[in-house]
């Protein structure tokens, strides 16, 4: 970008004039802060992180809300990304607040970041192809891209992960990559500062470029000098109001004592807060269309055969004088140049058709594949129910077999039982019933000689 474009008064075919009264055009500010209020505002926030790392809750103690997100699971098999949209009102200034969330992110095995790239790439996509239209309602048309990427790092106090080195580094060419530590009440103070400088000393090896918070502007570039010197931010999230000492406040409640989100020396939150929201969100925006999409717009475009003319190569003239075009009163490059515009406009339109054509046809193959798998996986669903079925009845039948079997072995215990008592009966009856030798011997001798026993007894 030239000087020309960043002050189109320093050009030198422009003359600077004094005016002799008021004329009106010093209201321009107040009209378009009042445009600006009925159209309202559009954020768009991504968060990167591992599941459970505090993404929801710092969204939430960010914006004094709470936001209906569904909970994230470990068995994600891909990393989705889910845009939630929001409208915000703040005294009397709508905000159109979008957040994506990451969701699955480094759960997988293969720890595949790509998903994250593609949609940054598909909402500077969505934007450039409503820019081509022939007809573009650009004002009305619901900006998605990024405008800032919290990237949520673990406090594990030591280095970066691999797979944060990989994923931030296919991002910083594409978002405001704003770093920051989560959980980071479970850092101790002296730990911080050095796991800082570390995280700051690996980004830089690495060649990874964080959002910077612009300094050019003097009214804050002190204020933003200083936070720059604060990055990676050590956040902790929390919205339990917990009453410390006279007065309600949002914190974390240990055993040991509360963390206050909002002071400053227990964490970074409102360094965060403010940077983010209260002072360089516009900046954000800024950066995010004059720098990142007019990057890719510019690689799409060559990729696709665009190429600038020389008439706009060679504007504007420069300031030591020379030759400038004059392309007002030279109609013909200037038709070739409408035509040229439209013969690669109707290209454009050409290969975007032949996309939307692929994409179609891999969408339908998709399709095909998805409902062979269907399919197979029904077709396997009833063999396995068959087999569980027959399983069963097999189990039915072994059941009701074992309990005819015990039945019966109950039936002969207690036989054999009836049998041993009959037996012992049998036996008693038997014994009762056989006479005592020595008192048949008495009653013998008693009947032989009952004269002399009398006598005997006398």
């Amino acid at each position: 970008m030239s000087d020309y474009d960043l002050d189109p008064f320093a050009r030198p075919d422009v003359r600077c004039l004094t005016l002799t009264g008021h004329v009106g055009f010093d209201s321009l500010p107040e009209q378009l802060v009042n445009k600006a209020m009925a159209r309202g505002f559009t954020f768009n926030i991504l968060c990167v992180g591992e599941t459970g790392i505090g993404k929801t809750t710092l969204m939430n103690t960010l914006f004094h809300t709470v936001f209906e997100t569904e909970e994230g699971s470990h068995f994600e098999s891909c990393v989705c990304l889910r845009p939630r949209c929001y409208e915000l009102c703040e005294c009397n200034v709508r905000l159109r607040l979008t957040i994506v969330d990451s969701v699955g992110f480094g759960d997988q095995m293969h720890k595949d970041s790509r998903p994250i790239a593609a949609y940054v790439e598909a909402q500077f996509e969505r934007y450039l192809e409503e820019e081509l239209k022939l007809h573009r309602c650009l004002y009305t048309y619901r900006d998605t891209r990024i405008h800032a990427c919290l990237y949520f790092l673990a406090p594990t106090g030591h280095s970066l992960k691999s797979l944060d080195l990989v994923t931030m580094k296919m991002l910083d060419r594409m978002v405001n990559i704003i770093p920051v530590i989560a959980k980071a009440d479970t850092i101790t103070k002296s730990e911080l500062p050095r796991f800082k400088s570390r995280i700051m000393a690996e980004l830089d090896r690495n060649g990874i470029c964080v959002y910077q918070f612009p300094t050019d502007d003097e009214a804050v570039a002190e204020m933003n000098a200083r936070m720059n010197a604060q990055l990676p931010f050590a956040v902790v999230g929390s919205t339990e109001l917990v009453r410390v000492g006279e007065q309600l406040v949002r914190a974390r409640r240990y055993p040991w004592g509360a963390v206050c989100v909002d002071d400053e020396s227990h964490c970074d939150f409102p360094k965060l807060r403010d940077m983010l929201i209260c002072v360089n969100m516009e900046d954000l925006r800024e950066r995010t269309h004059l720098c990142h999409y007019e990057l890719y717009r510019r690689c799409k475009l060559e990729y696709l055969g665009y190429q600038c003319a020389p008439a706009v190569l060679n504007w504007p003239p420069s300031p030591g004088g020379g030759a400038s075009p004059e392309p007002a009163h030279d109609e013909g490059p200037r038709k070739e140049l409408l035509g040229e515009l439209r013969r690669k406009e109707r290209e454009l339109r050409q290969v975007l058709l032949l996309r939307a054509r692929e994409k179609e046809q891999e969408v339908k193959e998709k399709e095909r594949e998805l409902n062979l798998r269907f399919e197979e996986l029904k077709r396997l669903l009833q063999e396995e129910k068959r087999k569980v079925e027959e399983k069963r009845r097999q189990l039915e039948e072994d059941k009701n077999a074992f309990h005819h079997q015990r039945a019966a072995a109950e039936a002969l215990q207690a036989m054999q039982a009836a049998q041993a008592q009959a037996m012992q009966a049998m036996q008693a009856q038997a014994q009762a019933m056989q006479p005592d030798p020595e008192s048949s011997s008495s009653s013998s001798v008693q009947q032989f000689f009952p004269k002399w026993d009398k006598e005997r007894k006398k």
